[in-house]
């Protein structure tokens, strides 16, 4: 008889247990977060919503994309997102296929959370992600569940590999769907259900590839709910995940069998794990919000003033970025560089941004050495 490993080859499976005792400081805490989040939406106006929520979808994709080794363009993404939001034309950029997919998938999951879940729904997600019927240059199936062989979560090299996870065999996939899909659309929208859905989507790896995309896209349906968005919830667990993605798979090592534990059903290591990450999304997010109003605070201070389009990328670029991450501030040679303009030209546009109180000189700068910074004043 074959000795029990994987979590989900114990009898008790998948009644999952966590020590709620534990996690509800964090549950507070998010609570406490999500709160001030949506309070401080309601003071921006209509357009600085909508820049906030695109730009959150944005990272949400890249992000859960790059989690996996994907590369997306990012311009393409944006300008997917924008034209879907009101905020770019068409002609401005045209968007990639797959890049357009990727942002059809993360709407889908972010609005239409009153709908029962479906196989259909999840086939469709996964079709739109392999289009071509190919991973890399791998042929896959698409819009169907794995087949037979093992589905294994392997690190090291050759020949001296690591087996960090064995998903259940292929024989088991239509039953474990069935049963986790039920549960899905009948458990009450919480926390818990989100951090649970991650964790049991993850165990079940019914796909032979994408499967890391399409449990966070399930992950954010159940948090856009719990947010009643209408369009993207304003954080990104995503860009979290991928922050730490050490700690996700140590998490996941340590609830899904790769080390023994007393109860093999407890997942509290990783429902604490989970809400951690989803205290400091929020907190992340607090500070990208924080930007917006200051990016629309300032462009209200200087509608009027007649800027070059040199000017206004220069400016976007230091109010995008944020001083704090701009290193040294901003130079004649930044100037240069970022507008790709002249140095007689850069030299113009700075004095007159400075006569337009759009930047202010660094104290203790002269010379070549002189740095600015944006005005906020």
């Amino acid at each position: 008889m074959k000795k029990q490993k994987w979590i989900w080859e114990y009898d008790e499976y998948p009644n999952f247990k966590y020590n709620k005792e534990k996690l509800e400081p964090l549950l507070r805490d998010i609570s406490f977060e999500q709160g001030k989040l949506k309070s401080f939406m309601l003071l921006m106006d209509e357009q600085s919503s909508k820049y906030s929520l695109a730009q959150t979808l944005e990272n949400e994709i890249i992000a859960s994309c790059e989690i996996e080794g994907e590369i997306l363009n990012r311009d393409s993404v944006r300008s997917s997102i924008k034209q879907k939001l009101g905020l770019e034309s068409h002609q401005h950029y045209k968007a990639l296929r797959k890049e357009d997919n990727y942002v059809d998938i993360l709407i889908d999951a972010n609005t239409n959370y009153d709908e029962d879940l479906r196989t259909e729904k999840l086939f469709g997600w996964h079709n739109a992600m392999f289009e071509k019927g190919y991973s890399g240059f791998s042929k896959i199936k698409v819009a169907q569940f794995r087949g037979d062989g093992a589905m294994q979560v392997v690190s090291g090299d050759y020949g001296k590999e690591n087996v960090h996870y064995e998903a259940p065999p292929h024989d088991m996939i239509k039953v474990e769907m069935t049963s986790f899909i039920n549960w899905f659309n009948d458990a009450p929208t919480t926390l818990e259900k989100a951090a649970i859905t991650h964790l049991w989507f993850v165990i079940i790896h019914p796909f032979d590839d994408g499967n890391g995309r399409i449990t966070r896209a399930l992950t954010d349906r159940v948090l856009s709910k719990l947010e009643q968005s209408t369009f993207s919830k304003i954080y990104t667990m995503s860009k979290s995940i991928y922050e730490d993605r050490k700690g996700y798979y140590e998490a996941l090592d340590k609830t899904t069998g790769r080390f023994q534990k007393d109860d093999p059903l407890d997942i509290t290591y990783w429902m604490e794990w989970f809400f951690k990450t989803l205290h400091h999304a929020l907190l992340d997010a607090q500070k990208q919000l924080n930007y917006i109003v200051v990016k629309t605070k300032f462009w209200d201070t200087h509608r009027e003033d007649e800027l070059n389009s040199r000017q206004i990328k220069v400016l976007n670029r230091l109010l995008d970025i944020g001083s704090e991450n701009f290193k040294g501030d901003l130079t004649k040679a930044k100037y240069v560089k970022i507008a790709n303009t002249a140095e007689t030209n850069a030299s113009r546009d700075i004095a007159d941004l400075l006569a337009k109180g759009c930047i202010k000189k660094v104290e203790g700068t002269t010379g070549r050495g002189t740095r600015y910074t944006i005005n906020h004043n």
